[in-house]
């Protein structure tokens, strides 16, 4: 089946409810000026944003960020719910970038606070979401041109987030009813038709932000599935700043993001130009940027940091000498988009423009002692900028390490043949969906390989110096035999002549192939004899005839 993740398809739904227009209460200076500002004149009055605003402005980061790191495959359909919804763009390619959805928010225009609350619902843009879910990108078209009479097994996946202002928490179990009742009636609908696609699984983020220094009446909820086809989580945020914290951390969680925050970047003061002083910048990226620290282990606590939330973390890098010439790149192992945080700060537009400007940015780890290690490095690549991975171990372009290489370059005698056997007898292959019947133990073919693979390991010498019987001829048969599940009796006639042949050789006193610290011990305990005494020790009973040289 072909799946499409949750991060396909998202689904903003903002409340333009009257009550949105209320403040959020979180003032803001509007007047800085007030070194240069002549005397008499009154001083201009902070100013608060709605929660209205708050919502849209956090959405719209949420989409910045989204869209400058996955330009493509990843769509986001913004809805507005008053008395009715308003569907603000489409599915398609053209449509998902910031300057329409900015246009189109212009003209819906800040909630009417004098319009009839009773009116207006969140649910209108609920189903609407659901409706949007249904319908069939561009992707997904190919997706099921591509498997043509086998169209139905493309899975369509998707997730809404909701931004309003919930009365409590009955409130919000009757909005997460109605999601899973348009569900249910959108799937029948989509069922009989071409140009729409049930919904196999639905993620709902609903968040519900309030005024600061009012007491909410709604509670938090981890992730909890609702039904079969859909799993809600609830967050209630204060609006501004805590509410921007909040969709920073889910656009992180949802598209598998990671923060970096570079150090250290020298700036020339915009009001001293002869003086400077160092700014941070943090970046989101994809988290693989992130692997080769996860891999060496260099990913330790001291170089992370933890921002106001508490929940994300950000990897503190170094400024390095920039470079004009792009040498670094052939080392390069990896190349991730970046998305400022913080992009209106004059820190983020300056060092924006200075790679979009052709240049080059080393980063190193900051370390306490030993030479600097430059792990990463920032360039752009036709007006966008990528986080490169360099390579600050050995390349995997490289010759691999011959594996009878020991530490320092000591050759050592591991059983490499021996061992290239034992990977080719327990190789695991596909099994079939469908599964056979077992076999007469009654296990299915994952433990039967675990039980073999357990069988032939054992008792497995790695080093040749360190085992005697893989290293004669004569026991080559027994040893190919004792391992196998059951044995015949043509296995059983040919175990036992290994073993007559073994007690010839004991009789003729034939030389053990020992190792070389066993020569040692044989040759001063004495004759080769000793050495067989010390290997083959008789049972008793009725097969005290038969050397058990298996008891070592």
């Amino acid at each position: 089946m072909k799946m499409f993740s949750f991060s396909h398809k998202t689904a903003f739904v903002v409340d333009h409810c009257p009550y949105m227009a209320e403040s959020c209460r979180q003032q803001v200076e509007f007047d800085l000026l007030t070194k240069n500002r002549s005397q008499g004149v009154i001083p201009l009055a902070p100013v608060s944003k709605s929660l209205w605003t708050c919502a849209v402005e956090c959405s719209m980061e949420y989409c910045r960020i989204l869209y400058d790191i996955y330009p493509t495959r990843k769509l986001v359909n913004y809805i507005v719910s008053d008395s009715e919804f308003h569907v603000l763009n489409s599915w398609n390619q053209e449509a998902q970038n910031t300057q329409e959805l900015m246009s189109a928010l212009a003209a819906v225009g800040p909630p009417n606070p004098h319009e009839d609350p009773e009116c207006c619902s969140i649910l209108h843009g609920l189903v609407a979401a659901v409706e949007a879910l249904c319908k069939v990108t561009e992707h997904q078209q190919q997706a099921r041109a591509q498997l043509m009479d086998t169209a139905d097994r493309v899975c369509n996946r998707g997730r809404i987030i909701c931004l309003t202002n919930a009365k409590s928490d009955t409130h919000v179990r009757m909005l997460e009813d109605c999601v899973v009742e348009t569900i249910l009636e959108q799937n029948k609908l989509a069922a009989g038709s071409d140009r729409l696609m049930q919904i196999q699984q639905c993620e709902l983020v609903l968040i519900h932000t309030y005024p600061l220094g009012e007491d909410t009446l709604v509670s938090d909820r981890p992730k909890k599935e609702i039904s079969p086809v859909l799993t809600s989580e609830v967050h209630s945020v204060r609006a501004g700043r805590h509410l921007a914290s909040k969709l920073n951390i889910l656009v992180q969680q949802h598209f598998d993001l990671a923060s970096t925050t570079i150090t250290n970047i020298p700036m020339k003061e915009e009001q001293h130009a002869n003086t400077s002083a160092n700014y941070d910048v943090e970046l989101l990226h994809h988290r693989d940027a992130h692997m080769e620290f996860i891999k060496s282990g260099d990913l330790h606590p001291a170089g992370s940091t933890s921002r106001d939330s508490g929940l994300k973390e950000t990897v503190t890098l170094k400024w390095c000498t920039p470079r004009t010439n792009s040498v670094e790149l052939h080392y390069c192992t990896g190349a991730y988009r970046i998305s400022p945080v913080d992009v209106n700060s004059r820190p983020s537009s300056c060092l924006t423009n200075f790679l979009l400007n052709g240049r080059s940015v080393l980063l190193e780890q900051p370390r306490k002692s030993g030479s600097k290690v430059i792990s990463h490095m920032l360039s752009s690549h036709g007006g966008e900028i990528f986080l490169h991975v360099l390579n600050s171990t050995r390349s995997t372009l490289e010759d691999p390490p011959s594996i009878s290489e020991g530490c320092g370059g000591r050759v050592t005698d591991y059983r490499i043949t021996d061992f290239g056997e034992l990977m080719r007898e327990n190789r695991l292959t596909p099994f079939p969906e469908s599964p056979a019947p077992a076999g007469a133990c009654g296990k299915v073919p994952l433990e039967r390989a675990k039980a073999q693979l357990e069988r032939h390991t054992r008792y497995w010498p790695m080093i040749i110096s360190q085992t005697t019987i893989f290293n004669m001829q004569a026991v080559v048969p027994l040893a190919n035999l004792i391992v196998k599940e059951s044995l015949t009796e043509d296995d059983v006639l040919t175990c036992q002549k290994t073993v007559y042949n073994l007690v010839d050789m004991e009789r003729k006193n034939d030389p053990l192939p020992v190792s070389t610290v066993g020569e040692a011990e044989a040759s001063s305990t004495g004759p080769c004899g000793t050495s067989w005494r010390r290997w083959c020790a008789p049972t008793s009973g009725a097969a005290s005839a038969t050397p058990a040289c298996w008891s070592a």
